[in-house]
Parts: structure tokens; sequence; C-alpha cells
């Protein structure tokens, strides 16, 4: 066997996996007499050493890790050992996906049908970010918000503190393509507010009269939402309220459209998640959504911090920087305080991959060929 599929484990390594390979859990039982009969095309082992950690399982011919978490794994220091651990055999090129116990035991044919999904995505290499709808496209990716079919500004996320600046969004989007601009990041508010998307005939205009490349997000609740988000021309569906109030309906979402047609959003006040079209603040760390969904595939994801989005103050540099430092091969957008062609440089440089620019484009503090020009 080549050295390279262990990571220079040691010998108390493989003493170690020795051991939880002859005391497995019930889950692990379960899951592992559906792996070793090879019926996924892909051959799996168990228990698999690698650095200086045991992988419960590891296809080493995709580098896929499957992790299953006890009720251990709630606990604060178990966790953040985990978010390290992982961290740094992603640094090695091993993606991870990870299912609780309950999740194993109690819906196996989704977790099964997950994995399956995984491993098509990582046979085909169809989620490399170069590959893919958020990898195309350049650096710039301008905004419209829709309030009534109308193109608007929020100031901090609130809908009271709304500004208009043009009743026609394709007219909007047509200048972006003139300029040289292939992305549009499209938000239904309205959708985001009443929990179903609302401005589908908006996305479907834009779509059909430009070639944009656009990822569409607000009120996506049911199947059916996801379902008119594609039919009606988005490339991709932006998800952030249901990744964090409906997780298992989300992550059927993954399997059943593909992770890579999704961008996650995270929210965040304080780096604490918002959802509702901001309305709600929870007590979920940033650090923490993020690393729980690069578990289960997600490798896209841009970020708002509420306090800054539309008041032209300048992008949260410190704390994109710590979520990059952190997940490194994550596809990470900026996105909120945008104020000037130095802030899109300064994000550039900490290594966001893009960012959403919107208020400053409509008040006039960068001008669109100045964006074509960084964007190439």
């Amino acid at each position: 066997m080549k050295e390279s599929m262990f990571y220079n484990a040691n010998p108390l390594i493989f003493k170690k996996a020795e051991e939880l390979r002859n005391n497995p859990t019930q889950a692990e039982d379960l899951l592992w007499n559906y792996l070793r009969q090879n019926e996924l095309g892909i051959k799996f082992r168990r228990q698999h050493p690698a650095s200086i950690y045991v992988l419960d399982f590891y296809a080493h011919s995709i580098k896929l890790a499957i992790e299953i978490d006890g009720n251990i794994h709630q606990n604060e220091k178990v966790k953040q050992n985990d978010i390290e651990r992982q961290k740094h055999l992603e640094s090695l090129g091993i993606n991870f996906i990870r299912f609780t116990n309950q999740q194993v035991l109690f819906e196996p044919e989704r977790v099964i049908n997950f994995i399956q999904q995984k491993i098509i995505v990582s046979k085909n290499n169809i989620v490399q970010i170069t590959n893919s709808p958020s990898g195309a496209g350049g650096f710039i990716i301008p905004a419209i918000d829709i309030i009534e079919g109308k193109c608007v500004r929020l100031t901090e996320g609130d809908y009271a503190q709304k500004k208009i600046y043009n009743e026609h969004p394709l007219e909007v989007a047509k200048q972006f393509e003139d300029a040289g601009l292939q992305r549009l990041h499209l938000v239904d508010l309205d959708g985001a507010k009443a929990g179903k998307v609302t401005n589908w005939k908006v996305l479907e205009t834009i779509a059909a009269k430009t070639k944009l490349i656009i990822d569409f997000g607000g009120g996506i609740k049911t199947d059916k939402d996801v379902t008119i988000v594609f039919e009606s021309g988005a490339a991709l569906a932006t998800v952030g309220s249901m990744a964090v109030k409906k997780e298992t309906e989300f992550v059927k979402w993954l399997v059943q459209f593909g992770a890579d047609k999704f961008l996650l959003g995270a929210d965040v006040k304080n780096e604490k998640i918002a959802v509702g079209g901001w309305l709600e603040t929870t007590d979920i760390w940033v650090y923490d959504f993020i690393q729980n969904y690069r578990g289960k595939g997600v490798q896209q994801l841009f970020c708002t911090d509420v306090s800054k989005d539309g008041k032209l103050e300048g992008p949260s540099i410190d704390l994109y920087k710590n979520i990059i430092q952190q997940f490194p091969e994550l596809y990470f957008i900026a996105s909120g305080g945008v104020s000037s062609i130095q802030d899109l440089e300064a994000l550039k440089t900490i290594g966001c991959k893009a960012a959403i620019v919107g208020k400053a484009i409509y008040e006039g503090r960068i001008e669109l060929n100045e964006l074509s020009k960084l964007n190439n």
C-alpha cells in the first residue's frame, strides 16, 4: 500500500485504529455493512489512519472521509478538536462528510443517497470551483435586491431603510452585462420576508434577456421553490435561513439537486448567524455554521456582515480573513460594506475568490468601467 494513503501516520495511530476497528459503534457497523459491499464503485476502509488521526471511513481514490459523530461531539472541547482536526486533514486534500449517529441509525437511506451524490461529484470533478457556476465570471458580482419588482437597497438589512434605485431591474442587469460583468447576485427581499419565492418573474426576465450567470435567493423554503428558481433561469440557488432552521431539508436538496447548484449564504451580526432577511439573529457562531456544511459537501459560500451592509463603511476585512484562514479551500465570496475600488483590492489581497457589490455602484462610488477592469 502506498505510504501517502496514510499521510505518514505512525505505529501508535495504526494501533489505535485497530482498537477502534474491533469495537465499532452501532452506527459505524450499520454504515460499514453497506460501504464494504462496494455497491458505490469506490473502495472504503474503516478506522483508517491518516496523519495523527483515525478516520471512521476513508476512500483514498477520491480522498473522501466519512465521519459519524456521537453525542460527545456536542461537547465544546470535542467540537473544537473536530474543527482543528478536519482543518488539518483538509489541508492535505481530504474532503469530509459528517453525519450524526441519529442520522445513520434512523435515516440510512438519506445518508446513503448523500454519500452517493458526493461520490458522483468527486468522480466527475463537477464541484471543482473553477468549473462551477460560482467559479465563473470573474471577481466582481454586482447585486440587485428586489422589492415589489423594483431595484432597491437596504441599510443594515432594515426594510424600513430602503431606497429605490430603478423600477426596472432588467435595465440595471443589462448595464452590468454591457460593462463586461458576467455574474449577478439577485435577491428577492419580498420573498425573504414572506417565506416564499415571490419575484421569480424578475429572475425569469433577466435570465431570458441577458447572458448573466445568476444566483437567486430569498424565500426558498420548499422543493417547489427550488424548482421554480432553476426553471426560471438561475444557475445557483442561494440558501441561508433554511440551512439554519431546517438543516435536514437543505441537506436533502444538496442530494436531490446537487451540491454544486447551491450557494450557501451566511448573514452575520457580531459573528453570529442572522436569518429571515436579517430580521432575526441566532446564537450560531459563523465558524460552526461553515464547518457543519463543509462536512456536508458545500464548497461555495458568501458572507454578509449585516452591520456593514448598505452603509458604505468598508467591508469586514478581519472577519473575512479569519474565515479564509480557517477554511482555505472554501470558495469564499465577500459581501457588504464595499465603498471603493480600494476595498475590493483589499478583499482580493486577503484571498476572497469574489466580492458582491451593490450600493457603491448605485451611489456612484464605483464606476462600472472600474469594476470591469478589476474583474479581468
